[in-house]
């Protein structure tokens, strides 16, 4: 686990490569979708955090230019507070996700996460099944694929094309989310472990778990702030986030939800 290199962020504690061992796991080929999460709903009759706190954050480029003003947060003024967002309105009163059904979730907090979990019979992946399952069979690659952003020219993930965050030229073919197996999976069959939609592991996170990290089936710290989060969205751009990488780490609340959030499962019994 972990990245050495230039392309590292030590802030984040990646750069302490270490090997681990893990049991059998069974994870989902693709994220959970909306389609998946809407059949939890109906049968639940479930509110995410994001309905019941009435807001969620979104990606301001997504909003339509004669959108009120609203909140933005301090060092990352692209994201807006945009109230009457949530997983079935990813941009707002004014969409839904028509036409997305195979598209990831999104605006889903851990707790939101764990709920469906609950229901569906399945749990978050531990951030070393994670990692383990997006390197797909490779180490010490940088992607699912290898260690080159587009082999021969051609993308295997969506990230952002062009010029943060004003140019998007959306090469990859897409402005914002992707259906959950666009591109080819990885080597174990698995598809986006990169880029599209970050994905929720069960870890607390910090920034120093590395050097302590159980040598067999690591499962984090006994208790933090912070929940890992893992492979990047379709907003990551090497210019202000390298972190989709199958190495790179991140973290957020666990009551946090945004517009390129989202998460798979793993089979219980595993």
């Amino acid at each position: 686990m972990g990245t050495s290199g230039d392309v590292a962020y030590p802030e984040d504690g990646e750069t302490h490569v270490h090997r681990v061992s893990l049991a059998p796991f069974a994870i989902d080929i693709h994220a959970v979708t909306n389609d998946r999460f809407a059949s939890f709903v109906e049968a639940t009759g479930f509110v995410t955090d994001a309905q019941r706190y009435t807001w969620s954050f979104v990606f301001g480029g997504l909003l339509p230019d004669d959108f009120e003003d609203t909140r933005g947060v301090a060092n990352a003024p692209w994201w807006r507070q945009v109230f009457g967002a949530d997983w079935n309105h990813p941009e707002g009163p004014h969409s839904d996700v028509g036409g997305r059904g195979d598209h990831p979730v999104l605006h889903v907090s851990f707790a939101d996460a764990l709920a469906f979990c609950e229901w569906d019979g399945s749990r978050l992946p531990t951030e070393a099944e994670w990692e383990y399952a997006a390197r797909g069979g490779l180490e010490g690659a940088d992607f699912p694929w290898g260690s080159d952003l587009e082999p021969e020219g051609s993308h295997r993930m969506n990230v952002w094309q062009g010029q943060f965050p004003m140019e998007n030229s959306e090469s990859d073919g897409f402005k914002g989310t992707a259906p959950v197996d666009t591109y080819e999976p990885n080597g174990y069959g698995l598809y986006n472990m990169c880029g599209n939609a970050w994905e929720w592991c069960s870890d607390w996170f910090a920034a120093d778990y590395y050097q302590q990290s159980a040598a067999q089936n690591p499962t984090g710290p006994e208790s933090g702030e912070q929940r890992v989060m893992r492979g990047g969205s379709y907003l990551c751009h090497a210019s202000y986030c390298h972190r989709y990488r199958v190495g790179a780490r991140s973290s957020s609340g666990p009551d946090s939800s945004a517009g390129n959030l989202g998460f798979r499962t793993v089979a219980l019994s595993s």
